[in-house]
């Protein structure tokens, strides 16, 4: 391996001096070890650091804490009452998730997570999260989501839960709904938690645009920010996930001061170690402070000082150094004398250092993540690191299961452990130190009980003063205003009604001078939040670059290749673009940060986050999911919609499915417009369902709505009484049948998106060549229509003597006649969503489906629209063929369409296409 190879591409002014300092070296290494060696190098580059000498720090130091016991602060606090109130928040802890799976069996939980990062999250507690009380901000703190019993544990004590609350964990229905989710969750416990967290990799990724999120309402000067910190805590294991490490190197090259990440390295995954041959906190370290992290190891408790102050040699440093995560988790479960005989034992400098410490001594060495002084003073470092522009990261090494006693501590098994027999409840009160708390005869019961002290004793109060001098309680999730939002004018939308006058453009085109008049809006314009991967010139949004700027915390240092033209590439410490790269992830994180900000600062923000649809639900799903959890506002705008529109990309580009997963989930408002002022409609509606009214009137939703890239003329928005209303419920009526000679044939056709071209035609084409008058009907969203025709089910479902509820889809269509072609340039799925609303007078239509089932290809649209039978020529014949199935046409009338237009009866389908 080559390593600083660049030295011997620079000259040597003096190698007389380099070979001194280079015997200097060699003679320390042979006269007193690589140890001494290293330690005089490591002086030297602390020296050089002190007199500004530049040289880059190595990517990982020695395994020991980075923070020297001559150089940590004065503990400010009550060591002893903190220990107490942890030893009673873990004891509640572990009876909620006992007694719940004693009340359901199986019901689930988890133990041993809180238990080893009970000392993390109540150092925070005690000295540093910042409350939300009197109108603040207050910090940002993302739990793990499977230490949530510590959390609500901590909330009974304080009084914000009660122990029926605490009876009601993971069991949420009934009790009006308050019970405890099994993991942050804010669309279920709405002013508890503010994010979740427990789908791993999301809280970091989250947290880390969170971050950035505040820096830029500051430099934008929409927020002071300045006081608010960004907490994210996470797992060793976690950092498996690309989500959780694919974006730090963001952090600091946005110079995000204001994050610290603190990972609870347990060394286990959920079922086994996370690098048994390795060294877990090593390799983050290297990853972190390579990307340009602040890292603080937090490996040893305070008791171990003494014998590293004794480590004259080096050889305890060694052997911590080659000890491998596997073998320190074998040390975690085993007694005193194995690690006499197997740690120190074959050493006999590190035997004789610890000759004066009895098996139980050697027993209870304590890890970092366990020891109060250890982790204040990691957690001060931290908040004292405001101005270095470095993110931090604390490295905290614990044991997973830490207390709960034989059986739990550092098993592999202890993650899946959801139960305690009366034996180990006893073992844990007895290493808590809780026998007066807890008598023998309460544990003895069938339900041990909680434990809450009185709120005159000293723990209460010292519990409660230290909340109040931070600013009260957290978790706590408020919608509490401290900047108001108006909304746009109405004259920002003008532009969408008028229609394009003669001009073909495409409904992205369309959506991007809206947007650009929304910026302008002196109401709203500053709280529009655009974001994009990197696709802006793709969508025509780069003429926003020079107008409104593209975000960059360091300003724009360079005169951009295109400086000379008027869509340059235009930075700012105030730009509003957020431009974020080619990651959908990151920016979907962007996404849910602005999206919560009406919550989260108090701030409405209206982000409007732009992208291939292909690469929007299919890629960043569980992004998505998150979003809908932490009650995200705000608009997914799926640019290049459709299978079929987006001509040449392929497979792997075209979207066909995109409004099917959409479907599934319940927070989305899906929409698929065809033309300019069902957007406007659309987002102005929107707007005013998030934020118009009062804060009692907002709903917690986002849009996904389709554009798509083809263009064509937008006409000018219908002289339609309730238009606006009709568009928003998801249907109404376009165009009436065109006239036809002699005894038309009434049909119906459904179109959305640019499915309304080859609709129209057909509709031209069925009256002059085969008398029928179809009507166009345009669906703006089947998924509105569905939810409510299942709204209307149930109600006839429970209400059998009850007057019954007529799906509003149902209602429509009655106004029309004959058989029923929907077309999409989506899965035929999507418009079968209504299949079963569409009847008359009880009587099933006939209900034919056209989309584009199966996988894409390279080709024009007119090839792709052929290939999956959703052109013209198809919705003509689908047209015929349910009039011939209601019996009004002969066949011969199908295949005279099918001869026309020129379809292949014996071709492929085209949703099994994949396997020819």
């Amino acid at each position: 391996m080559i390593f600083d190879g660049h030295v011997h591409q620079l000259p040597d002014i003096d190698p007389t001096e380099t070979a001194e300092w280079l015997d200097s070296l060699d003679a320390v290494v042979d006269s007193h070890g690589k140890t001494r060696a290293r330690y005089l190098l490591s002086r030297l580059m602390e020296r050089a650091n002190e007199s500004q000498v530049s040289f880059p720090a190595t990517v990982s130091t020695p395994y020991v804490n980075t923070i020297p016991l001559e150089q940590e602060p004065w503990f400010p606090g009550d060591e002893h009452i903190e220990r107490r109130i942890r030893a009673f928040v873990r004891w509640n802890a572990a009876m909620m998730v006992v007694k719940a799976n004693k009340a359901a069996d199986g019901i689930g939980g988890h133990l041993s997570t809180f238990a080893s990062s009970a000392a993390l999250y109540e150092i925070g507690f005690n000295h540093f999260f910042r409350g939300k009380d009197d109108g603040n901000a207050g910090d940002h703190v993302y739990f793990q989501g499977h230490a949530a019993p510590g959390v609500y544990a901590r909330a009974f004590m304080e009084g914000r839960l009660t122990a029926d609350d605490l009876d009601h964990f993971r069991r949420e229905i009934g009790r009006g709904g308050r019970g405890l989710s099994s993991y942050p969750h804010p669309r279920l416990m709405p002013d508890f938690w503010e994010f979740p967290t427990v789908s791993m990799g999301l809280g970091p990724i989250t947290s880390l645009y969170h971050a950035r999120f505040n820096r830029y309402l500051h430099n934008r000067q929409i927020d002071d920010t300045s006081q608010s910190r960004v907490w994210a805590f996470l797992g060793d294991g976690e950092c498996d996930e690309p989500e959780t490490l694919g974006a730090i190197s963001l952090a600091a090259r946005e110079q995000l001061d204001n994050l610290v990440f603190v990972v609870n390295c347990n060394l286990q995954r959920l079922d086994g170690p996370v690098r048994g041959n390795g060294k877990v906190i090593q390799e983050l370290e290297a990853v972190f402070r390579g990307a340009g992290w602040n890292v603080i190891k937090v490996v040893w408790g305070s008791k171990w000082d003494p014998l590293l102050a004794q480590d004259k040699d080096g050889a305890l440093l060694n052997k911590m150094n080659n000890t491998v995560d596997g073998e320190f988790q074998r040390y975690a479960i085993e007694d005193g004398g194995y690690i006499r005989d197997n740690f120190f034992g074959p050493d006999d400098r590190l035997r004789q250092m610890v000759s004066h410490l009895s098996d139980d001594d050697l027993r209870n060495l304590p890890r970092g993540g366990h020891d109060y002084r250890k982790l204040y003073a990691a957690y001060k470092a931290a908040t004292e690191n405001l101005g270095s522009g470095r993110p931090t990261v604390i490295l905290a090494k614990t044991v997973k299961g830490w207390t709960l006693g034989e059986g739990f501590e550092g098993r592999n098994s202890t993650h899946q452990i959801k139960k305690m027999t009366k034996q180990q409840i006893v073992d844990l009160r007895d290493r808590l130190h809780l026998h007066e708390e807890i008598p023998e005869d309460a544990i003895e019961a069938d339900d041990p009980p909680y434990f809450i002290p009185s709120k005159d004793s000293v723990e209460y109060q010292y519990m409660a003063e230290r909340r109040r001098a931070l600013d009260g309680a957290l978790p706590k999730r408020t919608t509490h205003v401290r900047r108001s939002l108006s909304l746009p004018e109405p004259s920002s939308f003008a532009e969408m009604w008028a229609g394009s006058h003669g001009q073909e453009v495409s409904t992205t085109m369309a959506f991007t001078r809206m947007l650009r008049s929304l910026t302008r809006d002196t109401q709203a314009g500053s709280r529009i939040v655009p974001i994009i991967p990197d696709e802006a010139r793709t969508f025509g949004m780069d003429s926003l670059f020079r107008e409104i700027g593209i975000y960059a915390s360091q300003g724009q240092k360079y005169e951009p290749v295109d400086h000379d033209l008027l869509l340059s590439y235009s930075e700012s410490t105030k730009g509003q673009i957020l431009e974020e790269g080619i990651t959908e992830a990151g920016s979907m994180a962007s996404f849910i940060a602005a999206a919560s900000s009406y919550a989260t600062r108090g701030v409405p923000m209206i982000p409007f986050y732009t992208f291939y649809s292909m690469f929007g639900f299919q890629r960043v799903g569980d992004l998505i999911w998150q979003a809908a959890d932490i009650r995200a506002r705000g608009f997914l705008m799926a640019a290049t919609a459709g299978r079929t529109t987006l001509m040449g990309e392929g497979l792997q580009h075209q979207d066909g499915h995109s409004l099917v997963l959409a479907s599934t989930v319940p927070a989305v408002q899906a929409y698929d417009p065809a033309f300019a002022y069902e957007v406007g409609v659309i987002i102005q509606a929107g707007i005013d369902r998030m934020y118009g009214g009062g804060p009692a009137d907002w709903t917690d939703v986002f849009y996904y709505i389709t554009l798509y890239n083809e263009n064509y003329e937008m006409p000018e928005m219908p002289a339609i009484d309730g238009l606006a209303e009709q568009i928003i419920e998801g249907i109404y009526r376009y165009a009436e049948a065109p006239e036809v000679d002699g005894d038309a044939q009434p049909a119906t056709i459904l179109f959305s998106g640019v499915t309304h071209l080859a609709a129209t035609a057909a509709a031209a084409e069925l009256a002059e060549h085969y008398g029928v008058a179809a009507e166009l009907w345009s669906v703006t969203s089947y998924k509105a229509l569905r939810e409510n025709g299942l709204t209307a089910e149930r109600h006839n479902r429970l209400h059998p003597s009850g007057e019954k509820s007529v799906p509003l889809v149902t209602r429509r269509l009655a106004e029309s006649n004959g058989p029923i072609t929907a077309v999409s340039d989506f899965m035929s799925i999507v418009p079968d969503q209504i299949r079963q609303f569409v009847h008359d007078d009880g009587n099933h239509r006939t209900f034919t489906t056209l989309g584009t089932d199966g996988m894409g290809r390279s080709d024009t649209r007119e090839a792709l629209r052929r290939f999956f039978e959703i052109d013209t020529g198809h919705v003509v014949v689908a047209v015929l063929s349910g009039l011939f199935a209601d019996g009004v046409v002969d066949a011969s009338v199908v295949e005279d369409a099918i001869a026309r237009y020129d379809i292949d009866p014996e071709a492929l389908d085209p949703w099994n296409s994949y396997t020819a």
